[in-house]
């Protein structure tokens, strides 16, 4: 047991100057647990330091350490749930406000929207110093309300006959292009900070 936990803890230790601080990934009222599971497996693989979930039916305990030990969540997640740290909210309301009084930017992944900032994926800067990126459900997608209150709108360039992706294959194609451009911003500001 010791043997496993100092193997853990070197890991952490390893993986550390790679997280991807201050961005969180959000998943707006998700309806299939084994997405969530996907989804929370992506977040902790890219780096990304948390995930919010919007879960107004309450299908989610509220309790962390209650989540961490469903079975549906861990089994899909792979035991990622284990070393993620997953927030959940009963409404898109409740996680705006939180991360407005936190000084997050927000942005959405969805198709093109009339009257707002849309980006195709590799052409967005991820860089702002705190970032929320929303995912809307398997159904309906992201919401008006996650959209007005989105500083941009992203989406995954698409070239086949089906123009539509799951939701867990979304957030690792989106999650790794943000986390790549931060973690290069991240590296170039270390590196600037030690020629200081």
């Amino acid at each position: 047991m010791d043997v496993e936990k100092s193997e853990a803890r070197k890991r952490a230790d390893e993986i550390k100057p790679y997280r991807c601080k201050n961005l969180i990934a959000v998943l707006e009222c998700p309806k299939d647990m084994r997405n969530i599971g996907t989804v929370i497996r992506n977040v902790n693989a890219l780096g990304v330091e948390k995930t919010y979930i919007v879960d107004p039916r309450n299908s989610l305990p509220e309790d962390w350490q209650e989540m961490r030990e469903r079975k549906s969540i861990s089994k899909s997640s792979v035991s990622a749930i284990k070393w993620s740290f997953v927030k959940r909210f009963d409404s898109t309301e409740d996680c705006l406000a939180h991360l407005e009084a936190n000084n997050f930017t927000s942005i959405v992944t969805s198709p093109h929207v009339k009257g707002k900032n849309n980006y195709i994926l590799h052409e967005a800067d991820y860089t702002q110093p705190k970032l929320a990126v929303w995912f809307g459900s398997e159904s309906i997608g992201i919401s008006d309300l996650a959209v007005e209150n989105s500083d941009f709108c992203v989406s995954i360039p698409m070239f086949g006959m089906i123009e539509s992706l799951n939701l867990g294959t979304t957030s690792g194609i989106v999650l790794y292009e943000v986390t790549k451009q931060r973690r290069a911003y991240q590296e170039k500001y270390k590196r600037a900070r030690r020629g200081a």
